[in-house]
């Protein structure tokens, strides 16, 4: 077996480690409930870079230290506003959406396999954070909140479209307006959580998903990811068109020759 290898992210309120082409991500602010600071927010965002490109990685878990997935934005920092005091609204928003495209926009757009391991509060763009991943797996008493209503925010990080996109129109405007806690029982079956397994058995439950991604074909995982993104513009019949053309191009790569050699002959594909 391996060993895995640390990565340095540049604080050690994010850690990092690669294990048999899984990337781990772990946002390391436990006493804080990991919410998103000024050191950890810049940290993994390159973080979500560096997965993206390094060809070594086939699949991202990203999971949170102690018993909180991701609390969202530090509240308690909220009150100061003494850094962008100076700025224009319009640099403002430029800012803001600089910072959201290389986070959760970024972590979205990747075309490698992405798991969340929530062992509990998922809040604000903590909840965002999650939903941009593809699989969401939860312990039992983790938990959900938009929590934006509570602080007399609208939103940000994709909240909005993510969570329409996870459970529809109607639950996301519940879920926006009201800011409820939602249990993990319940985000199971609206479609947040994908499963709910023990708390001792989160870590290992979620890496054995990552680890069948990042064995899995990663170029046919790509293609499949760009048909499900664009489901949510095209039409039927335009979905079709772009479905078939990726699957001629799938047809032709050493992935899928490889995975009919496997079948052929009863053994387990093994993809390079």
């Amino acid at each position: 077996m391996l060993t895995p290898v640390s990565v340095e992210t540049g604080t050690d309120e994010l850690l990092c480690h690669i294990d048999r082409r899984v990337a781990v991500i772990t946002l390391n602010r436990p006493a804080a409930r990991n919410a998103l600071s000024d050191k950890l927010t810049p940290a993994l965002r390159r973080m979500i870079a560096y997965c993206s490109t390094d060809n070594g990685i086939r699949a991202v878990l990203i999971t949170g230290a102690g018993e909180a997935f991701c609390a969202g934005g530090d509240v308690k920092g909220m009150g100061d506003r003494s850094s962008t005091d100076e700025l224009t609204f319009g640099q403002k928003v430029t800012r803001l959406i600089e910072r959201q495209r290389t986070l959760t926009g970024a972590l979205f757009e990747m075309r490698k396999p992405t798991v969340a391991a929530l062992p509990g509060a998922a809040a604000g763009a903590g909840l965002s954070l999650a939903l941009a991943c593809d699989i969401r797996i939860a312990a039992e008493q983790a938990f959900v909140s938009t929590a934006y209503a509570r602080i007399g925010l609208s939103g940000d990080y994709g909240i909005a479209w993510l969570l329409t996109r996870a459970v529809g129109a109607a639950r996301a405007r519940e879920l926006m307006l009201l800011s409820d806690r939602v249990d993990a029982q319940r985000c199971e079956t609206m479609g947040l959580f994908n499963r709910i397994v023990a708390a001792d058995r989160l870590a290992e439950e979620a890496f054995m998903i990552a680890l069948r991604l990042a064995n899995g074909p990663a170029e046919a995982y790509g293609a499949m990811k760009d048909n499900l993104d664009e489901v949510q513009h095209l039409g039927f019949a335009a979905s079709l068109d772009k479905e078939a053309e990726r699957l001629v191009r799938s047809a032709q790569t050493e992935e899928h020759r490889e995975a009919v050699r496997a079948f052929v002959e009863k053994r387990p594909a093994v993809f390079r």
